[in-house]
Protein backbone atom coordinates (compact mmCIF):
# COMPACT_ATOMS: atom_id res chain seq x y z
CA UNK A 1 0.00 0.00 0.00
CA UNK A 2 1.29 3.40 -0.93
CA UNK A 3 1.82 5.81 1.96
CA UNK A 4 0.68 9.27 0.95
CA UNK A 5 2.92 11.98 2.33
CA UNK A 6 1.93 15.59 1.88
CA UNK A 7 5.12 17.61 2.00
CA UNK A 8 5.39 20.76 4.06
CA UNK A 9 6.54 22.42 0.86
CA UNK A 10 3.19 21.82 -0.85
CA UNK A 11 1.24 22.88 2.22
CA UNK A 12 3.20 26.11 2.35
CA UNK A 13 2.54 26.86 -1.29
CA UNK A 14 -1.16 26.01 -1.00
CA UNK A 15 -1.56 28.45 1.87
CA UNK A 16 -1.15 31.30 -0.57
CA UNK A 17 -4.35 30.43 -2.46
CA UNK A 18 -6.56 28.71 0.10
CA UNK A 19 -8.68 31.78 0.69
CA UNK A 20 -9.90 32.21 -2.87
CA UNK A 21 -13.25 30.62 -2.12
CA UNK A 22 -14.55 33.90 -0.69
CA UNK A 23 -14.29 35.79 -3.97
CA UNK A 24 -17.52 35.00 -5.81
CA UNK A 25 -18.54 38.36 -7.25
CA UNK A 26 -15.47 40.50 -7.77
CA UNK A 27 -14.95 43.49 -10.01
CA UNK A 28 -12.06 45.74 -10.92
CA UNK A 29 -12.22 49.21 -12.54
CA UNK A 30 -11.40 48.98 -16.25
CA UNK A 31 -9.31 52.18 -16.23
CA UNK A 32 -7.14 50.88 -13.41
CA UNK A 33 -6.87 47.55 -15.21
CA UNK A 34 -5.68 49.24 -18.41
CA UNK A 35 -3.07 51.34 -16.60
CA UNK A 36 -1.67 48.38 -14.73
CA UNK A 37 -1.75 46.25 -17.88
CA UNK A 38 0.38 48.82 -19.68
CA UNK A 39 2.93 48.69 -16.87
CA UNK A 40 3.08 44.93 -16.94
CA UNK A 41 3.43 44.80 -20.73
CA UNK A 42 6.65 46.80 -20.45
CA UNK A 43 8.24 44.11 -18.31
CA UNK A 44 9.78 40.93 -19.57
CA UNK A 45 7.71 37.85 -18.67
CA UNK A 46 9.44 35.83 -15.92
CA UNK A 47 10.64 32.31 -16.65
CA UNK A 48 8.07 29.74 -15.60
CA UNK A 49 8.78 27.41 -12.69
CA UNK A 50 9.08 23.94 -14.17
CA UNK A 51 11.54 21.87 -12.15
CA UNK A 52 11.09 18.16 -11.55
CA UNK A 53 11.02 18.79 -7.79
CA UNK A 54 8.16 21.26 -8.21
CA UNK A 55 6.20 18.83 -10.37
CA UNK A 56 6.65 16.01 -7.86
CA UNK A 57 5.58 18.21 -4.95
CA UNK A 58 2.51 19.66 -6.66
CA UNK A 59 1.31 16.27 -7.96
CA UNK A 60 1.03 14.76 -4.49
CA UNK A 61 -2.43 14.40 -2.94
CA UNK A 62 -3.27 17.28 -0.60
CA UNK A 63 -6.06 18.36 1.75
CA UNK A 64 -7.87 21.71 1.83
CA UNK A 65 -10.84 22.40 4.12
CA UNK A 66 -10.98 18.71 5.04
CA UNK A 67 -11.25 17.44 1.46
CA UNK A 68 -8.50 15.45 -0.25
CA UNK A 69 -7.55 16.27 -3.83
CA UNK A 70 -5.63 13.97 -6.19
CA UNK A 71 -3.71 15.76 -8.97
CA UNK A 72 -3.87 13.69 -12.13
CA UNK A 73 -2.09 13.30 -15.44
CA UNK A 74 -3.99 14.57 -18.49
CA UNK A 75 -3.66 14.29 -22.26
CA UNK A 76 -3.99 16.62 -25.20
CA UNK A 77 -7.65 17.33 -26.10
CA UNK A 78 -8.98 16.17 -22.74
CA UNK A 79 -12.05 18.30 -21.94
CA UNK A 80 -13.52 19.40 -18.61
CA UNK A 81 -16.74 21.27 -17.93
CA UNK A 82 -17.72 23.39 -14.96
CA UNK A 83 -17.86 26.88 -13.53
CA UNK A 84 -14.98 29.34 -13.81
CA UNK A 85 -14.31 32.10 -11.31
CA UNK A 86 -11.45 34.61 -11.10
CA UNK A 87 -9.10 36.10 -8.53
CA UNK A 88 -7.13 39.30 -8.54
CA UNK A 89 -6.14 42.19 -6.24
CA UNK A 90 -6.01 40.32 -2.94
CA UNK A 91 -3.58 37.74 -4.36
CA UNK A 92 -1.54 39.92 -6.71
CA UNK A 93 2.23 39.61 -6.10
CA UNK A 94 1.79 36.67 -3.71
CA UNK A 95 3.25 33.19 -4.26
CA UNK A 96 1.31 30.63 -6.26
CA UNK A 97 1.34 26.89 -5.60
CA UNK A 98 4.21 26.25 -8.01
CA UNK A 99 6.40 28.93 -6.43
CA UNK A 100 5.84 31.71 -8.97
CA UNK A 101 4.67 35.19 -8.07
CA UNK A 102 1.03 35.65 -9.03
CA UNK A 103 0.51 38.34 -11.67
CA UNK A 104 -3.18 39.14 -12.11
CA UNK A 105 -2.43 40.60 -15.56
CA UNK A 106 -0.76 37.43 -16.90
CA UNK A 107 -2.65 34.65 -18.69
CA UNK A 108 -2.58 32.13 -15.87
CA UNK A 109 -5.08 30.21 -13.76
CA UNK A 110 -5.55 27.92 -10.76
CA UNK A 111 -6.86 24.36 -11.01
CA UNK A 112 -7.28 21.74 -8.29
CA UNK A 113 -5.75 18.74 -10.09
CA UNK A 114 -4.17 19.63 -13.45
CA UNK A 115 -0.35 19.36 -13.60
CA UNK A 116 1.41 22.68 -13.17
CA UNK A 117 2.18 24.49 -16.44
CA UNK A 118 -0.59 22.69 -18.31
CA UNK A 119 -1.93 24.96 -21.06
CA UNK A 120 -5.70 24.99 -21.48
CA UNK A 121 -8.19 26.76 -23.69
CA UNK A 122 -11.07 28.26 -21.68
CA UNK A 123 -14.30 28.54 -23.66
CA UNK A 124 -17.07 30.65 -22.11
CA UNK A 125 -20.28 28.83 -23.01
CA UNK A 126 -22.34 31.82 -21.89
CA UNK A 127 -21.02 34.15 -24.60
CA UNK A 128 -18.82 32.13 -26.98
CA UNK A 129 -15.58 33.89 -26.06
CA UNK A 130 -12.36 32.00 -25.31
CA UNK A 131 -8.81 32.47 -24.09
CA UNK A 132 -5.71 30.38 -23.36
CA UNK A 133 -4.10 30.15 -19.92
CA UNK A 134 -1.31 28.30 -18.13
CA UNK A 135 -1.95 26.56 -14.81
CA UNK A 136 0.40 27.81 -12.08
CA UNK A 137 -1.76 27.62 -8.93
CA UNK A 138 -4.18 25.39 -7.02
CA UNK A 139 -7.87 26.18 -6.55
CA UNK A 140 -10.70 27.17 -6.60
CA UNK A 141 -11.82 25.18 -3.56
CA UNK A 142 -15.55 25.59 -4.11
CA UNK A 143 -17.87 22.78 -5.22
CA UNK A 144 -18.64 22.89 -8.93
CA UNK A 145 -15.88 25.30 -9.85
CA UNK A 146 -13.07 23.92 -11.97
CA UNK A 147 -10.80 26.90 -12.68
CA UNK A 148 -9.89 30.25 -11.13
CA UNK A 149 -8.75 32.64 -13.87
CA UNK A 150 -6.42 35.58 -13.55
CA UNK A 151 -7.94 39.04 -13.86
CA UNK A 152 -6.56 39.39 -17.39
CA UNK A 153 -7.97 36.04 -18.56
CA UNK A 154 -11.35 36.82 -17.01
CA UNK A 155 -11.48 40.10 -18.94
CA UNK A 156 -10.76 38.27 -22.20
CA UNK A 157 -13.84 36.07 -21.86
CA UNK A 158 -15.95 38.91 -20.44
CA UNK A 159 -16.81 37.38 -17.06
CA UNK A 160 -15.32 39.90 -14.61
CA UNK A 161 -18.56 41.71 -13.82
CA UNK A 162 -20.59 38.53 -13.41
CA UNK A 163 -17.84 36.82 -11.40
CA UNK A 164 -18.42 33.29 -12.75
CA UNK A 165 -19.05 31.62 -16.11
CA UNK A 166 -19.95 28.20 -17.48
CA UNK A 167 -16.86 26.99 -19.30
CA UNK A 168 -15.29 24.11 -21.18
CA UNK A 169 -11.56 23.52 -20.68
CA UNK A 170 -9.53 21.84 -23.43
CA UNK A 171 -5.97 20.69 -22.74
CA UNK A 172 -3.65 22.17 -25.39
CA UNK A 173 -0.16 21.48 -24.09
CA UNK A 174 2.31 21.29 -21.23
CA UNK A 175 5.27 23.14 -19.74
CA UNK A 176 3.77 26.42 -20.89
CA UNK A 177 3.78 25.41 -24.57
CA UNK A 178 0.96 24.49 -26.92
CA UNK A 179 1.76 20.96 -28.04
CA UNK A 180 0.83 21.12 -31.72
CA UNK A 181 4.33 20.29 -32.96
CA UNK A 182 5.42 17.33 -30.91
CA UNK A 183 4.45 13.68 -30.89
CA UNK A 184 1.49 12.15 -29.06
CA UNK A 185 3.71 10.30 -26.59
CA UNK A 186 4.96 13.70 -25.40
CA UNK A 187 1.45 14.96 -24.82
CA UNK A 188 1.18 13.32 -21.42
CA UNK A 189 2.60 15.24 -18.49
CA UNK A 190 4.86 12.59 -16.97
CA UNK A 191 4.96 12.69 -13.19
CA UNK A 192 5.06 8.97 -12.48
CA UNK A 193 3.27 5.75 -13.40
CA UNK A 194 0.79 3.66 -11.44
CA UNK A 195 0.18 -0.07 -11.75
CA UNK A 196 -1.98 -2.68 -10.04
CA UNK A 197 -0.28 -6.02 -9.41
CA UNK A 198 -2.92 -8.74 -9.73
CA UNK A 199 -0.66 -11.77 -9.43
CA UNK A 200 2.92 -13.09 -9.06
CA UNK A 201 3.94 -16.47 -10.54
CA UNK A 202 7.12 -18.53 -10.60
CA UNK A 203 5.99 -20.09 -13.88
CA UNK A 204 5.40 -17.93 -16.93
CA UNK A 205 2.52 -20.15 -18.02
CA UNK A 206 0.57 -19.27 -14.87
CA UNK A 207 1.12 -15.56 -15.47
CA UNK A 208 -0.07 -15.89 -19.07
CA UNK A 209 -3.28 -17.64 -18.02
CA UNK A 210 -4.06 -14.93 -15.47
CA UNK A 211 -3.27 -12.25 -18.01
CA UNK A 212 -5.66 -13.74 -20.59
CA UNK A 213 -8.44 -14.23 -18.03
CA UNK A 214 -8.20 -10.68 -16.79
CA UNK A 215 -8.11 -9.25 -20.31
CA UNK A 216 -11.40 -11.03 -21.06
CA UNK A 217 -13.00 -9.62 -17.90
CA UNK A 218 -11.55 -6.16 -18.33
CA UNK A 219 -12.65 -5.62 -21.94
CA UNK A 220 -11.43 -2.04 -21.87
CA UNK A 221 -8.86 -0.62 -24.28
CA UNK A 222 -8.07 2.18 -21.81
CA UNK A 223 -6.05 -0.21 -19.63
CA UNK A 224 -3.38 -2.75 -20.52
CA UNK A 225 -2.55 -6.05 -18.81
CA UNK A 226 1.13 -6.94 -18.97
CA UNK A 227 3.67 -9.39 -17.60
CA UNK A 228 6.94 -8.16 -16.12
CA UNK A 229 9.61 -10.71 -15.23
CA UNK A 230 12.41 -10.10 -12.74
CA UNK A 231 14.99 -12.01 -10.70
CA UNK A 232 14.48 -12.04 -6.93
CA UNK A 233 17.07 -13.99 -4.90
CA UNK A 234 18.13 -15.79 -8.08
CA UNK A 235 14.54 -16.86 -8.75
CA UNK A 236 12.52 -15.60 -11.69
CA UNK A 237 9.16 -14.10 -10.79
CA UNK A 238 6.50 -13.13 -13.32
CA UNK A 239 4.30 -10.26 -12.19
CA UNK A 240 0.93 -9.60 -13.85
CA UNK A 241 0.22 -5.86 -13.88
CA UNK A 242 -2.54 -3.56 -15.08
CA UNK A 243 -1.33 -0.20 -16.42
CA UNK A 244 -2.86 2.92 -17.97
CA UNK A 245 -3.80 4.84 -14.82
CA UNK A 246 -3.32 8.62 -14.72
CA UNK A 247 -3.73 9.24 -11.00
CA UNK A 248 -3.70 7.49 -7.66
CA UNK A 249 -7.43 8.11 -7.29
CA UNK A 250 -8.09 6.38 -10.62
CA UNK A 251 -6.15 3.33 -9.39
CA UNK A 252 -8.22 3.20 -6.20
CA UNK A 253 -11.49 3.55 -8.11
CA UNK A 254 -10.43 0.75 -10.46
CA UNK A 255 -9.58 -1.57 -7.56
CA UNK A 256 -12.93 -0.98 -5.92
CA UNK A 257 -14.91 -1.39 -9.16
CA UNK A 258 -13.19 -4.70 -9.98
CA UNK A 259 -13.13 -6.17 -6.45
CA UNK A 260 -9.34 -6.09 -6.22
CA UNK A 261 -8.97 -4.98 -2.60
CA UNK A 262 -5.99 -7.28 -1.99
CA UNK A 263 -4.14 -6.23 -5.15
CA UNK A 264 -0.98 -4.18 -4.67
CA UNK A 265 -0.63 -0.64 -6.03
CA UNK A 266 2.80 0.11 -7.45
CA UNK A 267 4.05 3.63 -8.18
CA UNK A 268 7.13 4.24 -10.29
Amino acid sequence: MIKIIISSFLLFLLSGCSGKYTYTNRSYHSSSYANEQNKISQKQNPKIKNSKAMQRATMRPYVVFGKKYYPKVVRINDKLNGIASWYGPNFHAKKTSNGEIYDMYADTAAHKTLPMNTVVKVYNKDNGKSTVVRINDRGPFVAGRIIDLSNAAAHKIDMVKKGTANVTLTVLGFNGKIASTYKEKQHTQSVGHYYIQIGVFSKLSGAKITKRKFEMVLDDTKYKVMIKSQLVNDKKLNRVLVSGFRSLQEVRDFKEANDLQSAMIIAQ
